[in-house]
């Protein structure tokens, strides 16, 4: 029975389900480093580990979503977390490049659709006005695996002492705590996925066609605004903050934090603003505006880091705050998890991308400790990206506001 009780219960197991997703995501942030150092890795190799996360989703991610809409989010929220766990495993046992590649390769395979069973699974249990509110906070909650893992040079400094695998091999730990808090979803969710299943409509190619304009508005900001997200925050910018503004690995990592300890207070009250007064477009594209303003603030070696990671942070609350369940109220409830997996397709494909391109530009110019310009030209690619996203959002302000959503 869905009760708000039972809702609550819910919530909770999918924040606890994320906190694990997000660490292991951005655990190769804080020991790229020294994988340079103590394995030799370049910077090439470093943008593709997580290059290769984004990979397999740009093809499998469709499928992932329409699975969800046909099997249900929480058979397919166990499955996936079971996927990632392997991949975490993996990554932190991997012997070489190769092996750790395979490792956040397979990751990637179940991580993005795990992520769109969460926002599935929370649109199933509210509705109407609460939906942005439950939405924002189980991402604000899962993102502290995020803060966690960036402040984790400090928590866990005898693990970073060792070298680079005890770090990944925490990250395998959270992994398999997610996997649990799935199972125990799964397991209040069976007659409610159950009745749903049979319920679901069968695959075909119209369930890919129909999706109005203001969806695809909303493909393009996220495509671009994530891929400049994770690409750089998740990737590059701890990293970037040691060579150019000459901080230590447990400084850097503390500033880049700061994006997350922003996250999870802001990211809840601006989705509950958003449910009450209802200007979703105008939020959004604020949000937007933010990220280009910040990247261009943090390409400034003399403005303080602190002010563009702030800026990043008020951004990272406010965009998906509106984002995910804007999208929930311009799809039908029955096709989100397609519409979600299309959507992320072609996210994981820019984000593949903005890793790629990065990792590369960087090489390519000898970006490093010894020569801090040569980040510039990727900083300058970070910029372009965050801004033709903020201008597609601008553009489509009319058809990205819904009609009011009735109280739940």
């Amino acid at each position: 029975m869905n009760t708000p009780r039972t809702a609550w219960w819910v919530l909770a197991l999918i924040a606890a389900a994320n906190f694990g997703n997000f660490y292991v995501y951005d655990s190769i942030g804080p020991v790229a480093e020294m994988l340079v150092r103590q394995r030799g890795f370049s910077d090439t190799q470093i943008g593709l580990l997580n290059a290769v996360y984004s990979l397999p989703n740009i093809v499998l991610l469709l499928f992932g979503g329409l699975l969800v809409d046909r099997l249900g989010a929480a058979r397919m929220l166990f499955w996936t977390g079971g996927i990632c766990f392997a991949g975490a495993l993996l990554t932190a046992l991997g012997t070489g490049f190769p092996g750790m590649a395979s490792g956040r390769f397979l990751f990637g395979v179940g991580a993005e659709t795990f992520n769109i069973c969460t926002i599935a699974a929370i649109v199933k249990y509210f509705s109407g006005r609460n939906l942005g509110f439950a939405i924002a906070l189980s991402i604000a909650l899962g993102r502290a695996g995020a803060f966690a893992v960036d402040l984790s040079p400090t928590w866990m400094a005898g693990g970073y002492a060792d070298g680079w695998q005890p770090p990944l091999l925490m990250a395998a730990f959270f992994a398999a705590l997610s996997l649990a808090a799935a199972a125990i979803y799964w397991r209040i969710d069976r007659d409610r996925g159950a009745a749903a299943a049979r319920d679901a409509p069968r695959w075909s190619l119209g369930s890919l066609r129909g999706f109005g304009r203001a969806y695809w508005s909303l493909v393009g900001l996220c495509a671009l605004w994530y891929a400049v997200i994770f690409a750089f925050r998740s990737t590059f910018s701890i990293k970037y903050f040691q060579h150019v503004y000459g901080l230590e690995l447990d400084a850097a990592g503390a500033i880049n934090g700061t994006v997350f300890l922003a996250a999870l207070f802001a990211t809840p009250a601006l989705g509950w603003l958003s449910d009450r007064i209802g200007r979703h477009a105008e939020l959004l594209t604020f949000g937007a505006f933010l990220l280009p303003l910040a990247i261009a603030t943090l390409s400034s070696p003399q403005v303080s880091p602190w002010i563009g990671t702030v800026l990043i942070g008020v951004s990272f609350s406010l965009v998906p705050a509106v984002l995910w369940p804007l999208t929930a109220r311009v799809v039908p409830e029955a096709r989100l998890g397609t519409a979600l997996g299309l959507m992320w397709s072609l996210m994981s494909a820019a984000i593949a991308g903005a890793n790629f391109a990065a990792g590369w530009l960087n090489d390519r110019f000898g970006a490093g400790e010894l020569n801090p310009a040569g980040y510039g030209p990727m900083m300058n690619f970070f910029l372009a990206a965050a801004t033709v996203g903020f201008v597609l959002t601008l553009l489509q302000l009319r058809p990205l506001n819904p009609r009011p959503q009735p109280e739940s």
